[in-house]
């Protein structure tokens, strides 16, 4: 280590404080986190491109500071799913440290890690308050018993109204409109369902009707006098 001539002619003066850093909470215990191996939790953050044009919500299992287990979910760019696929790929195994100085092939991507790193580096994690954390795994909750993104998708026109397309139950087939051509429920198939029930055995148009559910007030005797296509009426 160099040092400049100003500073090598001064007097040395004793350091009396030592404080260490502010502790923080890590899966129920309180940590003063001084290495990436004193990191732990699982969090979840978004990210999104430069130009804005998509988004990346990452969810990451950290312990000991090496990431154990990652999701990752993307929207708005084609581009973005085939990114997911290589950053599923690149995370698992590193430490935090590393893989927010890895290239994540996404800016979207890149973003959510280097928004989670400000999380679980400032002890604001998920399971900051959970008795020895959660198990490799959680992160598979967010996604449901389909194991499918929780999407909404909804579009609108002035001159045309809402379409519902996508639900976290599914994928919208029809809406119901009532007298006043407002919409007060809709039909909905839960593919994730459906894949498991063909994936089993059962034939598809078999499957598809066990999948297929309503919310809402669905039937003529809720009040619905009409049933719409909102993908082409």
């Amino acid at each position: 280590m160099q040092y400049s001539r100003e500073v090598e002619e001064m007097i040395c003066v004793a350091k009396g404080p030592n404080h260490g850093p502010a502790p923080i909470p890590e899966e129920g215990k309180w940590i003063q986190a001084k290495e990436i191996k004193d990191i732990s939790g699982l969090t979840h953050g978004v990210g999104w491109c430069a130009p804005q044009q998509g988004a990346c919500k990452l969810t990451l299992n950290i312990k000991e500071g090496v990431i154990q287990e990652a999701l990752v979910e993307t929207l708005g760019c084609s581009g973005m799913t085939h990114s997911a696929a290589m950053a599923a790929e690149i995370l698992p195994k590193k430490t935090v440290l590393e893989a927010l100085n890895t290239d994540l092939v996404c800016d979207a991507i890149n973003t959510a890690m280097r928004e989670l790193f400000l999380q679980i580096a400032y002890g604001r994690s998920q399971s900051a308050f959970s008795d020895g954390g959660l198990v490799i795994g959680a992160g598979l909750e967010d996604l449901g018993k389909g194991t499918r993104s929780q999407i909404g998708t909804m579009y609108s026109t002035a001159a045309k109204g809402v379409r519902y397309l996508e639900m976290t139950d599914g994928y919208v087939r029809r809406l119901a409109l009532d007298k006043n051509n407002e919409v007060i429920g809709y039909e909905f198939v839960n593919f994730g369902k459906m894949m498991d029930y063909i994936k089993g055995g059962m034939d598809a148009n078999e499957a598809l009707a066990k999948a297929t559910g309503h919310y809402g007030r669905f039937t003529e005797a809720d009040g619905a006098v009409a049933y719409i296509d909102p993908r082409k009426q």
